[in-house]
């Protein structure tokens, strides 16, 4: 059974990318996936600085979200695109947790031979595309193998109900099987 870690990149509490990655987590769970769904908002991080990580080391949050994606073998990522690029919040928490704490640890221990699928809305009408070409570079270059499919929620403002499900039923359908998905490879591939 595959291990799945989901979030946002985003920390507002009615996030449309908050909403989306439930409904991809729902879908690998249904699919047999261990899912952990997590906010970022819990666990708030200072910006990343070398001097502030030499004099104080890796801050607690920072180590737990490490931790989380260690203790996991892929990542379900929705991130809101800002300025054409995934959010800064997302990046922070990749970036911290890209840090080796001890001399030997290997590089990247987070990320190498993790799996990931990304997804993202937003209000625009590319509904985050823009944002995902870089997110999935990033998770490249870090040794994250990304899933090819992905998903692209656009004018996000009227793409969910109060209750978080999406007025579309065929588009919640493609954002479930992007979970399920995951949760497919995954399984095949550490099984």
């Amino acid at each position: 059974m595959a291990t799945i870690l989901a979030f946002a990149g985003s920390s507002r509490k009615e996030s449309y990318n908050k909403k989306l990655v439930r409904i991809a987590a729902a879908g690998a769970s249904e699919d047999g996936a261990s899912v952990t769904l997590i906010d970022l908002a819990d666990y708030p991080m200072p910006i990343f600085n070398q001097d502030l990580e030499r004099d104080q080391g890796m801050p607690e949050n920072a180590r737990a979200f490490k931790n989380l994606l260690i203790d996991h073998d892929a990542f379900l990522i929705a991130s809101p695109e800002y300025n054409s690029a995934f959010s800064p919040l997302l990046k922070n928490a990749i970036d911290w947790a890209s840090r080796a704490e001890i001399e030997d640890e290997p590089p990247l221990l987070a990320y190498r031979g993790k799996y990931a699928a990304i997804m993202a809305a937003s209000p625009g009408a590319l509904g985050g595309l823009r944002g995902l070409v870089f997110l999935r570079m990033l998770l490249a270059n870090l040794g994250v193998t990304v899933l090819p499919n992905q998903q692209a929620v656009r004018h996000a403002h009227n793409a969910f109900k109060d209750n978080g499900s999406m007025i579309d039923e065929k588009q919640e359908s493609l954002v479930m099987k992007l979970g399920s998905q995951l949760n497919q490879v995954v399984s095949r591939l550490t099984g």
